[in-house]
């Protein structure tokens, strides 16, 4: 198996794509990167990489034969992760939608529009302790600003979930309450491959204020032109989602249930909608 993660989508690195490959650069993990415009060439499907990671990649871009040797490279091992956006899970169009790849993935998925902005945003709380969420500010927990409604499989593991804001202005003053509460981000496993499932992007917008989170400054050239400056929590948080699900880094599949903090480990956030799953076996 390769050491490296492959990387569909985002457009170019000059783009959209440099906050995602600034991570993997500044953590040392070496990539391949697809852009959207560009379908994946067969050869780059012929060995496993230790990591998939679909961001906002149209699914035509795969065949449908290389779309059920992902999967079988997931179920040999190598690591998926799907990141949020207008072409992930469902996205505009379906895109995933009874897909081969959606079998592997730890959450079902909206049988429509699973599109959610939040122009008064969306809080990201950690729900449950696990090497992805350890180390990180969560008493200043982040904003974002959208995502892709998903969820959770029975073996799914929800590590981050979302309370979506409405704020009213009136005479007594700002009004905050909470919408509803969605996952954020779900982990799991097919057959030998660790698998993660994040709801929202990870550049602009949906990213809204969790590009700035930390209390450093994190500045990284990429080598094909473009570059980020971000906050070191951000960074933190991204670098471990790819070293865990790709196991890049030696970190355990979870922690046993003693040693999680009683907070985190009492909460559970489900899927009510049923309608919306897709209904995979």
């Amino acid at each position: 198996m390769l050491p490296r993660v492959c990387y569909f989508g985002d457009d170019e690195l000059t783009g959209p794509a440099a906050y995602l490959a600034g991570v993997m650069e500044y953590c040392g993990f070496d990539y391949e990167h697809v852009p959207s415009r560009r379908r994946v060439a067969d050869e780059l499907l012929k060995e496993p990489f230790a990591l998939y990671v679909i961001s906002d990649y149209p699914s035509v871009g795969f065949t449908l034969p290389q779309l059920k040797r992902l999967r079988e490279h997931v179920a040999q091992g190598s690591g998926l992760l799907m990141i949020g956006g207008w072409e992930s899970y469902f996205g505009r169009v379906g895109e995933y939608v009874n897909r081969p790849i959606a079998e592997a993935l730890p959450v079902y998925l909206s049988m429509s529009d699973d599109r959610v902005n939040c122009a008064q945003g969306c809080v990201v709380r950690m729900v449950k302790r696990h090497p992805i969420t350890d180390g990180l500010p969560w008493d200043k927990p982040p904003l974002v600003a959208g995502f892709n409604r998903i969820f959770p499989k029975p073996q799914g593991t929800t590590l981050l979930a979302g309370d979506r804001l409405t704020i009213t202005d009136d005479a007594n003053g700002l009004d905050v309450s909470v919408a509803d509460t969605v996952p954020l981000l779900v982990v799991g496993r097919f057959v030998a491959g660790r698998t993660a499932a994040l709801a929202f992007d990870v550049a602009p917008h949906w990213i809204g204020g969790m590009v700035d989170w930390g209390e450093h400054r994190i500045v990284v050239q990429i080598p094909a032109g473009g570059s980020i400056e971000v906050g070191d929590a951000y960074v933190r948080l991204l670098g471990n989602i790819v070293a865990w699900t790709g196991k890049l880094r030696e970190l355990p599949d979870a922690y046993p249930e003693e040693d999680l903090s009683a907070s985190a480990a009492s909460e559970t956030i489900v899927a009510t909608d049923t309608s919306l799953r897709e209904g995979l076996t």
